[in-house]
C-alpha cells in the first residue's frame, strides 16, 4: 500500500479546497512515483552502497589489527586460508545463492506461493547439505596430501573446512534477502556484523592468554561466521513469515538446478578470478607476501564496494524487466553503468592518494606494496566501466554465455600468473590480474551487446530516455 498525496487531500482537506489542489498534488506524486521500479533498485543500492561503505571500513580495521597482532608471516597464514574458505564457501550452494534472487521474485511477482516456499525451502537445505559434504572431502583430502602441505598450513585448512557451511549458508541467505530488495539483512550480516564479530572473538581470544597466530584467527573467524549466519537465518525467517502465505511448497529442482549449474561456474569462475591472484602468490612465494600482497587487496576493496552495491541493488530489477520490459531494462542497465562507474574512478584516484598511509597501519613491512596498487587500479576501473554485466547476463537468462566469459578470463589470469609471478614476484601477481580484469570487462560487454543489444561500457553514448 502506498500514501498517495492525492489521496491524502481527498480524505483530509473541505471539498472545495481539495478540488483546488488536487491537480497540483497528483503532479507531485507523479515526480515522487513515477518509476517506482527504478526508485527501488536505487533505494536498494544507496542502503548498499551505505552497507560497503561502512563494511569497507570495519573490514579494514580488522584486518589492520589481525596484520599488527599477528605480524606479516602468520597474517599471510590466515589471509590464505580464510580467502580459500570464502572461495569454497561461495561456490558450494551450486549458484542457488544467486537462482534464489531470480526465482524469488518471479514468484512473488507471478504469485506463485507453492513454488515460492519450494524455492526458499530448497535453496538453504541443499547448501547446506552439499556444502558440509565438501567440507568432509576437504578435511578427508587435507589428510590425505599433508605431507606435500607447509606444517604452517595443516591445521588453519582443518579448521577453514568446520567453517565453510555456514559461509554457504550464509550467502543463500543473502540472496534470499536481496530477492526481497532486503538490503540490511542481505548485506550487514556478512560484510558488517562477521568482521566486527571477528574482531572481537580474536582480541577476547588474545586476552585470554591465547597466541596471536593463525589457528586463533581461525577460531574466531568460525565463531563469528556461526553466531552471524545463524542469527541472519532467523531473521530472514521473521520476516518472510510476514510477507507470503502459507502453502505446500512446490518442487522444480530439475529446473532449479539446470539453470543453477551455468551460475555456478559463473560465480565460481568469478570468485576464483577476483582471488586468484592470492591463491598463485600462496603457492609460489611465502606467507608474508601473500600478507602485504593481500593488503592492497583490501586497500583496493574500498573502490570495488561501489560495483558490489550497484550489482546488489540492480540484480532483482534486471530479472523483473527480462520478463516484462525489454526497453526499460536496456535504459536501465546503462544507468547502472554509470553508478558503477563514476564513483569508482572518484574512489579509486582517492585511494591512490592515501594508499601509501593506509598501507602503513598494516605494519612497516606492508608500505612496500603502495606501488602496486597503481597497476592494480587499471583492472579495477576497466570492470566498473561495464557495471555489473555478469548479473544482467545470469538474470536474463544468459548465463551460459557469461560463463563462458569468466572460463576464459580464468584461464587467462591464471597462465599469466603462472608465467609471470615466478619472474616477477608480486609485480606479476599485479600485472596478470590488471590485464585479466582488462579482458573480463571487455568481454562482457561485447557479450552483453551481442546478447541482449545493451550498451553496457561508459565510453557508449546512452540511448534517448523512455518515457514512462
Amino acid at each position: 500500500m502506498r500514501f498517495s498525496a492525492e489521496a491524502t487531500a481527498e480524505r483530509f482537506l473541505p471539498e472545495r479546497l481539495s478540488a483546488r489542489v488536487q491537480p497540483l498534488l497528483a503532479r507531485l506524486d507523479a515526480v515522487l512515483f513515477a518509476n517506482d521500479e527504478r526508485a527501488a533498485a536505487g533505494r536498494m543500492s544507496l542502503a548498499a552502497f551505505s552497507i560497503r561503505v561502512v563494511s569497507a571500513f570495519i573490514t579494514l580495521v580488522m584486518q589492520i589489527f589481525l596484520a599488527r597482532w599477528m605480524e606479516s608471516f602468520e597474517y599471510g597464514i590466515f589471509v590464505l586460508v580464510w580467502t580459500t574458505v570464502i572461495i569454497a564457501g561461495s561456490v558450494a550452494s551450486l549458484g542457488f545463492h544467486t537462482t534464489v534472487i531470480r526465482y524469488v521474485s518471479e514468484y512473488r511477482e507471478k504469485g506463485m506461493q507453492g513454488e515460492l516456499h519450494g524455492i526458499l525451502l530448497t535453496s538453504r537445505l541443499f547448501t547446506l547439505v552439499l556444502s558440509s559434504a565438501i567440507a568432509a572431502l576437504g578435511i578427508a583430502g587435507i589428510w590425505l596430501l599433508q605431507p606435500w602441505i607447509e606444517n604452517y598450513y595443516v591445521i588453519p585448512f582443518y579448521l577453514g573446512m568446520v567453517c565453510m557451511p555456514m559461509v554457504a549458508l550464509g550467502d543463500v541467505l543473502q540472496g534470499i534477502a536481496r530477492g526481497n530488495s532486503w538490503a540490511y539483512w542481505a548485506l550487514g550480516p556478512i560484510y558488517i556484523i562477521r568482521p566486527t564479530l571477528i574482531l572481537l572473538f580474536m582480541g577476547a581470544a588474545l586476552l585470554l592468554g591465547m597466541r596471536p597466530d593463525a589457528p586463533t584467527a581461525m577460531l574466531a573467524a568460525i565463531a563469528a561466521t556461526y553466531v552471524t549466519t545463524l542469527g541472519q537465518m532467523a531473521g530472514i525467517r521473521w520476516n518472510i513469515s510476514k510477507i507470503i502465505t502459507p502453502a505446500i511448497p512446490k518442487f522444480h529442482l530439475r529446473e532449479w538446478i539446470i539453470v543453477s549449474l551455468p551460475i555456478f561456474l559463473v560465480e565460481g569462475f568469478f570468485f576464483l578470478l577476483t582471488n586468484m591472484d592470492v591463491l598463485m602468490v600462496g603457492f609460489f612465494m611465502e606467507p608474508h607476501d601473500v600478507g602485504i600482497y593481500f593488503a592492497t587487496v583490501k586497500t583496493l576493496a574500498l573502490v570495488h564496494f561501489v560495483y558490489f552495491a550497484v550489482k546488489a541493488g540492480a540484480a532483482q530489477r534486471y530479472a523483473q524487466f527480462t520478463h516484462s520490459d525489454p526497453v526499460r531494462l536496456a535504459h536501465f542497465a546503462r544507468e547502472t553503468v554509470s553508478w558503477t562507474f563514476w564513483p569508482s574512478l572518484a574512489l579509486a584516484v582517492f585511494i591512490l592518494l592515501i594508499g601509501r598511509p593506509m598501507l602503513h597501519l598494516f605494519g612497516t613491512d606492508f608500505v612496500s606494496g603502495y606501488p602496486l596498487l597503481f597497476i592494480q587500479m587499471i583492472g579495477v576501473v576497466a570492470r566498473a566501466a561495464v557495471g555489473p554485466a555478469e548479473s544482467l547476463l545470469t538474470m536474463s537468462g544468459n548465463q551460459n554465455s557469461c560463463a563462458l566469459v569468466y572460463g576464459a578470463t580464468l584461464v587467462l589470469n591464471l597462465t599469466l600468473c603462472v608465467i609471470l609471478i615466478p619472474a616477477f614476484g608480486l609485480w606479476g601477481a599485479a600485472i596478470a590480474t590488471a590485464l585479466s580484469m582488462t579482458f573480463e570487462a571487455a568481454a562482457l560487454s561485447w557479450t552483453v551487446w551481442r546478447r541482449l543489444g545493451v550498451a553496457m561500457a561508459i565510453f557508449i553514448p546512452p540511448p534517448p530516455r523512455v518515457s514512462t
